[in-house]
């Protein structure tokens, strides 16, 4: 199989894990109610994410789905033109295509974006699996370009 088709299988594969995820959290914790996972590390719990990171700019589902597109064609675009380059580059954009893709399926088909993931150790926003490749993939992104840049590549 091409790397092409590596890489799309394992889009698939992440957008399909994150989407299980979802479905398992809505089926299994009722609307607002936070469950321990790992005690005093992370809770699980189920809200509809209306808004952005944080929440913000609540309602503005059709201007999320449009940037989501913009930094999904472009990621693709640009994964396609440096298909070849290192492997963390290749990483980071499989990654944030899958997380932006993610999310994006959430927006379109519910109107909100199901967040679970509490940290339980520190105040910080809940967040879902897609959100947390979209946060990897773009820190393995910065750092592959960065290490480019160093290089002269």
């Amino acid at each position: 199989m091409k790397k092409r088709g590596i890489v799309a299988v394992i889009v698939l594969l992440l957008i399909g894990l994150d989407q299980l995820v979802k479905s398992y959290i809505v089926q299994q914790i009722p609307l607002g109610d936070v469950r321990s996972w790992i005690p005093n590390f992370v809770s699980l719990t189920y809200l509809q994410n209306r808004g952005a990171a944080f929440s913000i700019l609540q309602d503005q589902q059709l201007l999320f789905a449009v940037i989501t597109l913009v930094v999904v064609i472009g990621a693709i675009w640009y994964l396609h033109k440096h298909m070849e380059d290192s492997f963390w580059m290749v990483l980071g954009l499989t990654l944030i295509i899958a997380g932006g893709l993610g999310n994006f399926i959430d927006r379109i088909s519910q109107g909100f974006v199901v967040d679970m993931i509490h940290l339980d150790f520190i105040n910080f926003a809940i967040f879902n699996v897609a959100d947390s490749y979209l946060t990897v993939g773009v820190i393995i992104l910065l750092i592959a370009m960065l290490k480019e840049e160093i290089n002269g590549n």
